[in-house]
């Protein structure tokens, strides 16, 4: 269900509030772009900056917009262990085919504190599909392996989100998850190590990369699985300029500079995050241009 290339979606806004319009042609977009789920309300998605009430109109909207054609997965993580819990029961209780929950950040709790998170989340969302999210550079902790080995043995935990950057890291957790639970999922959540972590026995990517570029990610992560390492490294390299130039500022400033150069949405952020640069969307245009998008 989630192997292959989820989108980590923008929220659209305009004049402050949710362009729902907007974000009905997007999504649309990404679908017929080929991608094999959705990712909402994460990093991307400037979930910090919703409501309450926000969250649950995007998530029903997504659902209904979406109509089963692809899975659908949002993002439920909290620093709270009860707010994660209660976040992840409202989203399978609208319909949601599984949520991806963050390590908990500034709290820094160490590897047994982690597992106990993640246990307990996993015991109390009725059997509901849980994505580990692990990326320290946000965090400020990392989750490692021995401790996602654990975890794996809980059957409705089915996967990570690996942003660490770390490819042995990875590496050494796809080798020992193939002989453990070779059904759980191991994706990417940097898109510049996508097409290495597929080639290493991994399962696709979360992508900032396929909001602007959809059908060129899926293609190429499809490529990678397929075993046709030549096609998928060609396409690897031609959106390389591109993976690097939506991190020149922090994500997901410079991606929604992007969707909004295709006519996906307006260049609005909720504070603390602001609009790019003027030299971070110089960087964006010519990244957009040489990747063959724009």
């Amino acid at each position: 269900m989630f192997s292959g290339t989820g989108t980590a979606v923008v929220t659209p806004f305009k004049s402050g509030k949710v362009d729902y319009e907007s974000f009905e042609r997007f999504l649309n977009f990404q679908i017929n772009g080929g991608v094999d789920f959705l990712v909402v309300l994460g990093t991307t998605g400037e979930a910090p900056a919703v409501t309450a009430k926000e969250r649950e109109e995007i998530v029903r909207f997504v659902i209904k917009t979406v109509e089963g054609r692809v899975p659908v997965v949002v993002g439920t993580g909290s620093n709270s262990t009860e707010a994660a819990i209660e976040l992840s029961n409202q989203a399978l209780s609208l319909g949601v085919d599984g949520v991806l929950v963050v390590t908990p950040y500034y709290n820094k709790p160490p590897q047994e504190g982690l597992y106990q998170h993640y246990r307990t989340i996993a015991s109390r969302i009725n059997k509901g599909r849980l994505i580990i999210y692990n990326v320290p550079g946000r965090t400020g902790v990392n989750i490692l392996p021995e401790t996602v080995l654990r975890l794996a043995e809980i059957e409705n935990i089915v996967g990570i989100k690996e942003a660490s950057g770390d490819e042995a890291q990875v590496d050494y957790l796809i080798r020992k998850m193939q002989k453990q639970r070779p059904n759980f999922f191991i994706l990417s959540g940097n898109d510049d190590q996508a097409f290495h972590l597929v080639n290493a026995g991994g399962d696709g990517v979360i992508s900032v990369l396929s909001n602007v570029a959809p059908r060129e990610t899926s293609t190429m992560i499809r490529f990678a699985l397929d075993g046709e390492i030549g096609k998928a490294r060609e396409l690897h390299l031609r959106l390389f300029p591109l993976m690097k130039g939506l991190f020149c500022e922090t994500n997901p400033i410079p991606v929604k500079y992007g969707v909004s150069r295709l006519g996906y949405c307006e260049n609005e952020l909720r504070l603390p995050l602001i609009p790019a640069s003027s030299k971070a969307m110089a960087v964006v245009d010519e990244a957009l241009k040489e990747s063959g998008i724009y």
